[in-house]
């Protein structure tokens, strides 16, 4: 069964972002086991961002957050956060 996370963050520091990601994508390649990645900006507050990550999995997902690589990574992205990350884990119940 297919697993999404979504990640919701603040920050004023979107300039950062883009080489932070970059990154991560290059350190973890061939390493990595999500599917797919959308990373998103809200249109309605400038410095609200939301990514969704789809996994072929659970064990997947918790195998990929447990890469030294994106432990990193989310210690770098917290650091240019104006408020805690929010975390989401949903299992795919269905697909249209």
């Amino acid at each position: 069964m297919a697993f999404m996370q979504i990640i919701e963050y603040e920050t004023t520091r979107e300039q950062e972002l883009e080489p932070l990601f970059d990154e991560w994508e290059q350190a973890t390649q061939g390493k990595r086991t999500l599917s797919r990645e959308f990373h998103a900006h809200d249109r309605d507050n400038p410095n609200h961002y939301v990514d969704v990550v789809e996994f072929p999995s659970y064990e997947a997902a918790m195998k990929n957050n447990s890469l030294p690589e994106t432990q990193s990574f989310a210690e770098r992205l917290r650091e240019l956060c104006t408020t805690e990350p929010r975390f989401i884990n949903l299992d795919v119940v269905s697909q249209h």
